[in-house]
């Protein structure tokens, strides 16, 4: 009996074993990224749990895995068969073949039981140094070993190559397919290879390249001449019917037509075109850098945008034939632009900031400009060079007023002293660029803007001392201590005045934000007007409709009153 149950012992033992490894082999799982969506085999046995690895279970009796053999015939197949692994000859394969045929397929690494949870698991090591890819990364980057369990496209940059790095280029593996996990791991780590230095600038300069571009697109570039200024052939309806009569009485202004906002600064400057059949457009100067032309009496719109100071464009006046403009501002610049064709005429450079323009009354080619310096200079546009040079010892002229024929102009200056201000207003000659007279004011207070009467040979001072002096305009150009015209006030602002094409009225601005209206003979006020929020600088008469004056004010806005 010993005998006979020892050989049958002997041949269950092999048989039992073998169907055994059978079963090991054939719940193998593989860990891979991709074989979740893929279906099983069919006659795969599902995971009863957790177990340890094929290298921790303890070897069948007297039998090692170099030894073991499978036997296919015996026992039912395998539930997956790879061509890899069969043996026509006698279906018998050791386990040492199947191994060094698919090392992949080893228990020690490919038998792994999947978790009940995926967990997404990153490298605990140090994290690699910062480099350029991982630097500027997208918004909606996704580390790759999250996006392969999330299954998330990356977004790369579109103006890149359209081969992306290899870390993006890496495909799910399949079970049958060959590698290692140290290369997988790498893979999943996602390392990034090292840019040059000089690819890196490169990439920076093409960078900063798209956004000027993209800059560019939006707007117009300062230096750059805009689009001719498509001017109407017609006359203004409203301005019409005043061209063949005499200009009548001026009338008071007393509500507001239009209110012009286009600029983001304050506005300095505004001036009518000076000829009758074009004087419904309006020219205003801003510290926003930019002047526009303005239609401010038939629709109150914007006409044209200039951007061609790169700072506060403080002057800017018509030409006397109405199809030129001339400004200048802080950065040192004088440009003369044609209104209808928007070519730039003339380009000169300064050495100091521009503050004041006047054209000369006969020589429409020659003009005078005064700012931040003790020199005046006149230009010539015909050869952009400067013609004539007046020095004195001061070191800001605020305005210039020519007086009639061109021959004298005068100048007001920052120059004054405790008791007196001596070279305040200075008056010069033309042609010889000497100094006529420079003891006209003779009170403590700088004048920040000039006015002529249109009538009389007499012309306005606007003082900081809150009044408008009246001064002779014939030598020796002294102060009537008569007449002053007193009630608004200037506090330091470069405040304008006027007189009214028919030499009746007077019209200042305030810092308050007033608009005062005077009588020229008496010097009484005739109306105040409660124009702005903020300091009204600019306030200006139409040359044409006796009833229609303009203003403008600190806070960048402009009215049209009528």
């Amino acid at each position: 009996m010993c005998c006979c149950a020892q050989e049958l012992t002997q041949v269950v033992c092999p048989r039992r074993t073998a169907r055994n490894w059978v079963l090991m082999a054939s719940l193998v799982a593989y860990d891979d990224s991709d074989s979740e969506a893929e279906a099983e085999p069919m006659g795969s046995l599902p995971a009863a749990g957790p177990r340890k690895d094929t290298s921790d279970v303890v070897r069948p009796c007297g039998r090692d895995f170099t030894s073991g053999v499978l036997d296919l015939s015996e026992g039912g197949a395998l539930p997956a068969k790879h061509s890899s692994c069969k043996d026509p000859a006698d279906q018998r394969l050791p386990l040492v073949q199947l191994w060094r045929s698919d090392p992949g397929s080893c228990p020690s690494q490919r038998l792994q039981w999947p978790r009940v949870k995926p967990e997404v698991t990153f490298p605990t090591r140090e994290p690699p140094r910062p480099s350029l890819w991982t630097s500027h990364a997208p918004p909606g980057h996704v580390p790759l070993a999250a996006a392969r369990w999330k299954q998330v496209k990356l977004s790369w940059r579109t103006h890149d190559t359209p081969e992306p790095s290899f870390c993006a280029q890496t495909k799910p593996r399949t079970p049958g397919q060959k590698g290692s996990a140290l290369q997988r791991k790498r893979h999943e780590d996602c390392v990034v290879p090292y840019v040059p230095k000089r690819l890196r600038q490169l990439q920076a300069l093409s960078t900063e390249t798209d956004k000027s571009e993209d800059v560019a697109t939006q707007g117009p570039s300062a230096g750059r001449a805009p689009a001719p200024l498509c001017v109407a052939p017609h006359v203004s309806e409203f301005i019409q019917p005043f061209l063949d009569t005499q200009y009548q009485e001026t009338q008071i202004s007393r509500r507001v037509l239009f209110q012009l906002r286009g600029h983001r600064g304050p506005v300095n400057s505004i001036q009518w075109c000076p000829v009758s059949s074009k004087s419904h457009m309006l020219l205003s100067a801003s510290m926003d850098k930019t002047f526009k032309v303005w239609n401010a009496v038939d629709s109150g719109r914007c006409l044209q945008t200039y951007t061609l100071h790169s700072e506060a464009v403080r002057a800017a006046r018509w030409s006397p034939c109405g199809q030129r403009l001339l400004t200048g501002g802080f950065d040192c610049a004088l440009h003369l632009i044609d209104l209808e064709t928007g070519t730039q005429l003339f380009s000169g450079q300064s050495n100091f900031r521009v503050t004041t323009l006047k054209f000369h009354p006969k020589d429409h080619s020659v003009f005078v400009c005064g700012g931040f310096s003790s020199e005046i200079k006149a230009w010539d546009t015909r050869t952009s060079k400067v013609v004539r040079s007046y020095k004195a010892t001061v070191q800001q002229t605020l305005d210039i007023l020519f007086l009639r024929e061109g021959s004298e102009f005068l100048s007001s200056t920052d120059a004054s002293s405790r008791d007196s201000a001596d070279r305040t207003i200075i008056a010069w000659d033309f042609r010889s660029s000497a100094k006529i007279s420079n003891q006209i004011f003779h009170e403590r207070y700088t004048c920040p803007s000039l006015a002529l009467h249109p009538r009389e040979p007499v012309f306005l001072a606007q003082t900081n001392g809150n009044y408008l002096a009246l001064f002779s305009a014939v030598w020796p150009y002294r102060m009537s201590r008569r007449r002053r015209y007193e009630g608004h006030k200037v506090e330091g602002y470069s405040v304008g005045c006027e007189c009214s094409p028919d030499g009746d009225l007077l019209v200042t601005g305030s810092a308050d934000g007033r608009v005062l209206l005077y009588c020229f003979r008496t010097a009484s006020r005739a109306r105040t007007l409660s124009a702005h929020a903020q300091a009204c600088i600019g306030t200006t008469f139409h040359p044409v409709l006796p009833s229609v004056l303009a203003t403008c004010s600190w806070e960048g806005d402009i009215k049209i009153w009528h």
